[in-house]
């Protein structure tokens, strides 16, 4: 995967765009490459995902325009099916996925961070849908992940009038979850993912999916998911070892996955 690495460290593995010299811009190939990386986690299952971008100066900077310049509109409608279905498969990776941004994040690497769970950036980051400037809509979940995150007028502001907002505008909308000053954001995100994978990971992830799956939904069915998710962390090693701690007032051993 020239364009995309993927490297793991303990419980926590780290995805790179590496494609500095076009800002990291997303193309046919480097959408492959994220694709299998992507399908790596799922099969080697770390606890938490790291996402980021080679390079000081982006993220990702959005879609490759050269690429984008031709296309039919069957051409671009595939595309865009690609697209969506490589950030759908991170977003349903099983366990959490961090954003580390720094530099541009504009149309699809804002896109690319709204499909992790959570968004770390720098003071430095930029963020964007600029694509009616160009002539065309978000195509990579744009239109669809920022109002259920940010809410629907600010995402149709975003969208319809295609400006660039800083880290500190990101924040207060909720588009991130903080923001560090560039030289401390990857360490902030290695402790953030070392907390994460310090906890009982089949509870980690049935937090995750009882959040996901009932966000789809309406409360008293996400209430049932819940419940459902709740009972099947009862009776595991990690909730026995858990408990057995608080009980005890000690720190719990390391948790097993079982």
């Amino acid at each position: 995967m020239p364009n995309v690495e993927y490297t793991q460290d303990g419980f926590v593995a780290t995805i790179t765009i590496n494609r500095p010299e076009a800002l990291n811009a997303l193309n046919r190939d480097v959408l492959a490459g994220l694709d299998e990386a992507v399908r790596r986690a799922e099969v080697e299952r770390p606890r938490v995902v790291l996402l980021t971008g080679a390079g000081e100066r982006a993220f990702v900077a959005g879609a490759d325009i050269a690429e984008m310049a031709t296309m039919s509109p069957d051409e671009g409608r595939r595309f865009s099916e690609t697209g969506n279905a490589v950030f759908r498969r991170l977003e349903r990776l099983p366990m959490p996925t961090i954003a580390v941004i720094h530099g541009f994040a504009l149309g699809g690497g804002c896109e690319l961070a709204l499909a992790c769970d959570i968004r770390l950036a720098s003071t430095k980051a930029q963020f964007g849908q600029p694509e009616v400037s160009l002539g065309i809509t978000p195509g990579f979940g744009g239109t669809q992940r920022l109002p259920r995150l940010v809410g629907v007028g600010i995402a149709k502001e975003l969208i319809f009038a295609g400006r660039n907002i800083d880290a500190a505008r990101a924040l207060a909308i909720g588009l991130v979850n903080a923001v560090y000053p560039p030289d401390e954001l990857r360490a902030a995100a290695e402790r953030l993912a070392g907390d994460i994978a310090s906890r009982a990971p089949i509870a980690v992830r049935a937090a995750k999916a009882a959040i996901d799956l009932g966000g789809a939904t309406d409360l008293d069915a996400g209430l049932a998911l819940e419940a459902r998710f709740f009972g099947s962390t009862c009776g595991t090693a990690d909730q026995r070892e858990g408990m057995a701690a608080f009980t005890a007032k000690r720190k719990p051993a390391p948790y097993e996955d079982k």
